[in-house]
């Protein structure tokens, strides 16, 4: 795509999952990236890949409001797709001060810096489905109010009511995004469960649900959000009636925690390993979907993974980089 030639991006969280596939995605085609780094994470697929090799890496945190002034200004930033934060709900719950530090905060400092500095043309905040909170119908449509409960809910929710006052009172170009759960290679948060039960069961064990396998969720692919990502910002340049909009991004086919280890352990033909369940789960929302609907009309956006495909391809991707990090230690 034309579009992304040589144009200045700004990607914050770049060693995360959808990061690192963002990443990818974006150097194919041609974008000069600057990635905000806050740890080196040598596992990342950023760093195995030799991605990182290829970007402009600025150090810092994104609580560093005067660290995100100076990057986009000095390399004159066009584009910004905001992923950093604490991504992981149990941890998010454990500690909510250093979540709301990272999700809220940090979302009105890099706001607040794109808003100061004038460069950026396109704003792409990472949100959730959690930002809907508990609602009495599903599944979730842009329309429904944002009213988490819990600590990762409710970041999630201010950081997307921010996103919606600095469109409404500044102006700024700035569309959010609210997907269901990421899987895919690269995924190094190992007590989630797709890359949980993949492990448990190349290592000859039975995987572990935190729930109590109950818990309905969506599941969408990594490659299918990058493309998600790109193509909302593309359109952002092209038709400025959507700035300050939502978009859900979803298949659309909710599974339940233990059907979907369930379609693991048969593509991985391991039914023998029956799960574990825990049921240690808590402030979680049993059940949470969405309607992409809006993606699907407005962007012309669709999925290109069905649930098994996906699955496959993240299984590949896992056998490969589990066997090469047993052959280093």
């Amino acid at each position: 795509m034309k579009f992304w030639r040589d144009r200045r991006i700004l990607i914050t969280g770049c060693t995360g999952l959808l990061g690192s596939w963002l990443t990818g995605a974006l150097i194919k085609a041609g974008a000069d990236i600057v990635g905000l780094v806050r740890d080196g994470v040598p596992r990342s697929r950023l760093v195995q890949d030799g991605l990182i090799d290829r970007i402009s890496v600025v150090r810092g945190e994104i609580e560093d409001y005067y660290l995100l002034e100076r990057a986009l200004n000095e390399y004159e930033v066009e584009t910004v797709f905001h992923l950093a934060a604490q991504p992981i709900v149990g941890t998010a719950n454990r500690n909510s001060l250093s979540t709301f530090e990272t999700n809220v905060r940090g979302t009105w400092n890099l706001l607040e810096a794109c808003r100061r500095v004038g460069t950026v043309k396109e704003i792409v905040l990472a949100s959730s489905d959690k930002a809907y909170g508990d609602q009495e119908n599903l599944p979730y449509d842009e329309t429904f109010s944002l009213k988490g409960s819990h600590p990762y809910d409710v970041s999630k929710s201010c950081a997307d009511l921010i996103a919606h006052t600095y469109y409404n009172s500044y102006g700024l170009p700035v569309c959010v995004t609210r997907c269901g759960n990421f899987y895919g290679g690269g995924d190094l948060n190992f007590n989630r469960l797709v890359p949980g039960t993949i492990r448990s069961v190349l290592r000859d064990e039975r995987p572990l649900i935190r729930s109590d396998g109950t818990f309905i969720r969506d599941y969408i692919y990594i490659e299918d959000v990058a493309d998600a990502y790109m193509l909302l910002a593309a359109r952002m340049s092209e038709n400025k009636a959507i700035h300050g909009e939502a978009f859900n991004f979803s298949c659309e086919n909710p599974i339940s925690a233990i059907d979907l280890a369930g379609r693991i352990l048969v593509l991985m033909e391991r039914d023998d390993l029956k799960p574990k369940i825990l049921g240690e789960a808590t402030n979680e929302i049993p059940k949470q979907y969405l309607n992409a609907r809006k993606a699907r009309e407005v962007l012309g956006w669709k999925p290109q993974y069905p649930l098994d495909e996906g699955l496959r391809t993240t299984i590949l991707w896992y056998k490969d980089f589990l066997e090469k990090l047993d052959q280093t230690t």
